[in-house]
């Protein structure tokens, strides 16, 4: 609850909410408050795992990222939001590379999937630098502000995970 007042700062901006399926705005009082107590009830249930992306000096926080989990098909949906003066200098990238490291080498899953709309292309290029593997786009698939959006699906399979861990120098 301490990151509440951050989250709501960050996560509210307008550039994020547009980015995102998922973040409203405004983003209201309270609604940092309830999201984040959401979190242990929902990683105990084993539906979803959400972590504080900081900075590593600091700690200050500057994003979340996390996956929302299907156990009846092994399978996670990487989801991710990163403070606006924080773009561009590879947090979410790190970050995503350490969250794909924990669902398949701790959650033991075995597919991890990540969807961008079509016009965020950068979030596709995070989603290809920890090896991800671009599979489709779903046309006009999900309304944001009144206007149909594209979504474009990435994925990658456990087994290409760990190829590409064994290939990694060092």
């Amino acid at each position: 609850m301490d990151d509440a007042a951050d989250v709501q700062r960050l996560a509210g901006a307008r550039e994020i909410a547009d980015t995102t399926l998922s973040i409203p705005h405004p983003y209201e009082d309270g609604m940092a408050e309830q999201w984040i107590a959401n979190h242990r009830a929902e990683y105990e249930e084993g539906t979803s795992v959400i972590f504080a992306v900081v900075l590593r000096d600091s700690l200050q926080l500057i994003g979340a990222i996390g996956l929302a989990i299907d156990r009846s098909a092994e399978k996670g949906d990487l989801g991710y939001w990163i403070g606006k003066s924080f773009w561009s200098q590879g947090f979410c990238t790190e970050a995503a590379g350490a969250v794909l490291d924990f669902g398949f080498a701790t959650l033991g899953l075995n597919r991890i999937s990540a969807r961008h709309f079509a016009r965020n292309p950068a979030s596709g290029r995070v989603m290809e630098k920890i090896g991800m593997t671009r599979e489709g786009t779903a046309r006009q698939d999900k309304i944001k502000w009144g206007n149909y959006e594209d979504l474009v699906l990435y994925g990658i399979l456990r087994n290409e995970w760990s190829a590409e861990r064994a290939a990694r120098p060092g």
